[in-house]
Formats: C-alpha cells, structure tokens, sequence
C-alpha cells in the first residue's frame, strides 16, 4: 500500500486523539464526557468518543453562538 494513501476516517477517537482533531482541551473533553454533552462508548476496555458525537456536539455549539 502506498504510503501517502488517504487512510480511511476513523469512527471513534480515543480522547488523546478527540482533543487533537477538536482542538478542545483534555480537561474540556472530560467535563464534556462527566455532564454527559458528549456521549462516550465503552469497547474493548476503551472509552471512545463517536466521530458523529464529536462532530454532533461542535455543530451545537456553533448553533448557540
């Protein structure tokens, strides 16, 4: 395989991996996560953060600004 080949999106993000793609801070991520205004999933031992949910919750904000 090439390895410039555009790699598939991801589903889900890790949350090292949300606050890289979001430019949210660790510590927003998690409150967001504790007041539950972004859902998380729970597979494999991992918490994973949706990248419909990332996305879902940014719109919103945008909607209120």
């Amino acid at each position: 395989m090439d390895a410039h080949a555009k790699q598939p999106d991801k589903l889900a993000y890790q949350v090292n991996e949300a606050v890289h793609v979001s430019g949210l801070g660790r510590t927003t991520i998690y409150e967001l996560i504790k007041t539950e205004k972004l859902k998380t999933v729970k597979a494999a031992g991992r918490r994973l953060i949706m990248r419909e949910d990332l996305e879902a919750y940014l719109r919103s904000c945008r909607d209120v600004a």
